[in-house]
């Protein structure tokens, strides 16, 4: 019985040291990821980041080794490292992402080569601060890059940037004026919904195609949303002889939807 009971000892010592040595491999294995992350490129075996991809998922529950790992991230993107090393952190950095992200993928947005690395990954990172940026970003750039923040807020949902999003309805810019019409109708609560239809009807062309489908996705999760008479009042709006007959074609089955759904 004594020699049993040793041996099941000696057996539960060798499960904690193999234990032990699996999760310094594990550290050793993540070490030499990141140092490898340093000069990672296009090419290279993309296998060579799953220690890192792991150690993401290891640490879900584990706040200190999350922020570990994103302190180390933001370290190697402080360094300057390849384009592909840098889509690799901030695709990581979007799922795991803080607060502590954001100056970071904030300070990316006005290059036009990695602007879109930077904003995807603030469309994920809930932290507040990440809205904040990409506003305020949006009063900084122009061209497809302002397009593109102006998506990502759509994105987010980010009904604080609901005003400013309306006053770009009627930027010259036409593109800018319909990303922005979008952006609203995705974000569909009832200020976006005021903002789209008071417009509708003063749409120039080159922008009035984008303002109608903003106003139809609005209204769709608006009605969802239990909000019955502001998506009526987007249907009506894409009423009139002015818009194309397909236009108001959707906006009588909505009005019918509409009329249909019990408050």
């Amino acid at each position: 019985m004594r020699h049993q009971k040793l041996t099941g000892l000696a057996l539960a010592g060798s499960a904690v040291l193999a234990s032990s040595t699996a999760v310094a491999a594990d550290k050793a294995e993540v070490d030499k990821a990141f140092e490898t992350l340093k000069t990672y490129d296009w090419g290279a075996d993309r296998k060579l980041m799953a220690p890192i991809d792991q150690a993401v998922v290891d640490t879900q529950d584990d706040a200190a080794g999350r922020k570990d790992l994103e302190t180390r991230l933001l370290a190697v993107l402080a360094g300057g490292p390849s384009r592909s090393a840098k889509d690799y952190i901030c695709r990581t950095l979007k799922t795991m992402g803080t607060a502590a992200s954001v100056p970071a993928m904030a300070a990316m947005l006005a290059d036009k080569d990695v602007s879109h690395m930077g904003r995807y990954a603030l469309e994920r990172i809930p932290a507040p601060q990440a809205a904040a940026a990409l506003r305020d970003a949006v009063a900084k750039l122009s061209g497809a890059l302002k397009v593109g923040v102006i998506g990502s807020l759509g994105v987010r949902g980010d009904t604080a940037s609901v005003g400013a999003l309306s006053g770009l309805l009627g930027d010259g810019d036409k593109s800018v004026a319909s990303a922005a019409a979008h952006a609203l109708g995705v974000i569909g609560d009832p200020q976006a919904g005021k903002a789209l239809a008071g417009f509708a009807k003063k749409a120039p062309e080159g922008v009035k195609p984008a303002v109608a489908d903003a106003c139809l996705i609005c209204a769709e999760q608006l009605l969802a949303d239990g909000k019955k008479a502001e998506a009526i009042a987007l249907y009506k709006a894409l009423g009139g002889e002015d818009q194309p007959k397909h236009v108001r074609v959707a906006a009588t089955r909505g009005l019918l939807a509409a009329a249909g759904k019990k408050d």
